[in-house]
């Protein structure tokens, strides 16, 4: 009996082993099939945010060509109305350096006209006319009569 139970003994430690063995295995294939399912649960939601995240490119890539065609539309408009500018603006310093020319030419008359009033000193070009000048009258430059009894005009530019 004694080789009975050491027989027995030995087969139920076996078997008790090869149990414990497919356990342990049974476990290792559970924690296998966990960590399988968690990294493809994990893959998915990495899938998930790279395409979220690709969307959010795709959508800013959009809204920055958007914002670009406008900037270039706003560009266009004011390059032309810089030209349309720099036209008017090129006339109105034509138009600038006219008038200058006047004033000056005028400034001239002015005090031209002083000198003669004040010194009474004016040699008419046409002789028939110097038989008509009165100490009362005054003559434009083109030699006609008039009664300008005015003092002369004071201009800073005549000295």
């Amino acid at each position: 009996m004694s080789s009975g139970t050491s027989s027995g003994s030995s087969l139920g430690t076996r078997s008790s082993r090869s149990e414990d063995d497919l356990d342990l295995q049974a476990q290792m294939e559970r924690r296998r099939k966990r960590r399988k399912e968690s990294n493809r649960e994990s893959a998915r939601r990495s899938r998930l945010r790279k395409q979220q995240h690709l969307d959010d490119l795709t959508s800013q890539v959009k809204q920055l060509k958007d914002q670009n065609k406008q900037l270039s539309m706003a560009l266009n408009i004011t390059s032309q109305n810089l030209v349309a500018v720099q036209a008017q603006n090129s006339v109105l310093q034509t138009q600038k350096m006219e008038l200058d020319s006047r004033l000056g030419a005028l400034t001239e008359i002015i005090c031209y006209m002083n000198t003669i009033t004040s010194t009474g000193a004016y040699a008419p070009t046409n002789p028939a006319m110097a038989n008509n000048i009165t100490s009362t009258s005054s003559y434009d430059l083109l030699g006609a009569s008039s009664s300008w009894n005015q003092q002369p005009i004071d201009l800073y530019q005549c000295f």
